[in-house]
């Protein structure tokens, strides 16, 4: 493979200095080289053919006015949870992280794919919004062109728009998460991938479908009652662990950790709203009459048990059955029972 094409796995520390003592150092050199280059002025002046002043005029003037100036492009400054990744000329030459005034090689130039990109997004996959650019965010770096080209470590905030995906039942559903993720390799996120933001975004997408389609929005019936199968529902925690470890997986190689995902929004598409409402309706009555049955059979066994107990009045099997009949009726209607006082013979 050739070397240009290889994927960079590490990132290297950049070498730096401390910035305030640079930053003075070279300023009373300038000023001081300004001097000299006055006073070799003013030598020629009197005498041409001077080849002291000749020298000091030409070595003042280079550092004064080109080399002294070039040397600030190298300043660096950056804040907490900040990094720089440099290049010098293409090639990788490290990265600048902790917060503190730094002096650079000056040639070195600072690469961010993903500055332009607004950090807080709703949507990373939609129109690309260009940064805001204040003060505290400009650093006296020649090679941003006055745009900031820090990579934030800080930990940040994807919500990405509902999706309608398709679960493991084939419903359609309405589904949005949110993903709290931060930049662990900078070298990744800036070279492996066009745009870091972009790529997660659209990565979370493809994981989220890829998830969702496992599972079924809700468990019903017998499944329910034993507890084996989870559902998007039911079993978020489960779900959203899944979602995680899909998503770093996918994100590995710009460099990103995936620090928690979380459904946010869970609900059935419109065109099967109002017949899902039905169905869980539906279940939800079933389930009710069968608690009613299965406590009228209880206590119609209990009041048949306690007559017998009790020898308070003895049943054929006949007068048991319409017994049981009368008292099934009356625990299980929708209605109160109208009572009927029977004053003849009970046979």
């Amino acid at each position: 493979m050739p070397e240009n094409t290889k994927l960079i796995q590490e990132e290297k520390k950049c070498s730096a200095l401390p910035g305030m003592p640079c930053l003075i150092l070279n300023s009373l050199v300038i000023l001081a080289f300004i001097v000299l280059f006055i006073m070799s002025i003013i030598a020629l002046t009197k005498n041409g053919t001077d080849i002291l002043a000749i020298a000091a005029v030409t070595v003042s003037s280079i550092y004064a006015f080109a080399v002294g100036p070039i040397l600030y492009a190298g300043l660096k400054v950056l804040g907490p949870n900040e990094a720089l990744v440099l290049t010098f000329f293409g090639k990788y030459y490290g990265t600048l992280k902790g917060p503190g005034f730094y002096q650079v090689n000056p040639f070195c130039i600072s690469i961010n794919p993903a500055a332009e990109t607004a950090a807080y997004s709703t949507n990373f996959g939609a129109q690309e919004k260009p940064a805001k650019v204040n003060l505290g965010d400009v650093s006296i770096d020649l090679g941003g062109y006055g745009k900031s080209k820090k990579i934030s470590l800080k930990q940040m905030t994807l919500n990405n728009d509902m999706q309608k995906i398709n679960d493991k039942q084939g419903n359609p559903i309405i589904i949005g998460i949110v993903v709290v993720w931060r930049v662990t390799n900078t070298a990744k996120a800036a070279f492996n991938v066009n745009n870091y933001k972009e790529f997660l975004s659209i990565q979370c997408d493809s994981a989220l479908r890829n998830i969702i389609r496992l599972y079924p929005y809700d468990i019903a019936g017998s499944d329910a009652e034993d507890g084996n199968e989870t559902s998007l529902r039911g079993s978020s925690e489960e779900v959203a662990n899944k979602l995680k470890e899909e998503m770093q997986k996918k994100v590995e190689i710009a460099g990103l950790e995936i620090t928690e995902a979380r459904i946010t929004n869970l609900s059935y598409a419109p065109e099967i709203a109002a017949a899902m409402l039905q169905r869980q309706q539906a279940s939800a009555v079933v389930d009710a009459r069968t608690m009613i049955v299965d406590g009228a059979v209880g206590m119609v066994e209990m009041a048949l048990a306690r007559l017998s107990d009790s020898n308070i009045v003895n049943l054929d099997e006949e007068r048991k059955a319409a017994m049981v009949s009368n008292l099934l009726v009356v625990l299980c209607g929708n209605r109160d029972a109208q009572p009927i006082v029977n004053s003849g013979s009970l046979y």
